[in-house]
């Protein structure tokens, strides 16, 4: 990850906008402060959208769900 104050970032943005292009990621800061992150268009990661409950109705039970699947041998 490349670092840069705002003013360096101002002065040399067609330089980072090249590294991040080539999928370089580039943190701004204000005062040596982070404030931004520069990444790659695209790179953020997509979670799991899944709601919870989406497949109620779905799925029957057929049978005792605490009976053991084998029978206990005598």
């Amino acid at each position: 990850m490349k670092v840069a104050n705002i003013g360096e970032f101002k002065n040399k943005l067609s330089k980072f906008i090249g590294l991040v292009e080539q999928g370089e990621v580039v943190q701004i800061c204000k005062h040596n402060v982070p404030v931004a992150k520069l990444v790659p268009y695209g790179s953020e990661k997509t979670g799991n959208s899944t709601q919870l409950g989406c497949g109620e109705g779905t799925v029957e039970i057929k049978g005792d769900l605490t009976e053991p699947l084998i029978p206990e041998e005598k």
